[in-house]
């Protein structure tokens, strides 16, 4: 599991690292929207986890895991920008 080597350390140091400050992010705030696109940041990351792991263990399911959560992210960001939007889901 090991192939990376050094540019798979890094690249989970820099996801965890980055994770951690979004996780901080949404639980400071200091507002709603801040708190909303470091939630979606986070689902960024995730891919970015799946990424690495699919080259790290060269197995594609991590892919497809990748695009269901790119999905998943996306959707769920633009029904939380029309919540705080104060506009209905079906505008």
């Amino acid at each position: 599991m090991s192939s990376m080597g050094l540019f798979g350390e890094i690249a989970f140091a820099v996801l965890i690292l980055s994770s951690a400050l979004c996780l901080h992010r949404i639980g400071r705030g200091p507002t709603a929207p801040d708190r909303a696109i470091a939630i979606d940041i986070l689902g960024t990351l995730v891919v970015g986890f799946c990424c690495v792991m699919a080259l790290w263990t060269h197995l594609e399911y991590y892919i497809n895991i990748a695009i269901a959560w790119a999905l998943i992210s996306f959707v769920g960001t633009l029904a939380m920008a029309k919540y705080l939007e104060g506009r209905p889901y079906d505008d």
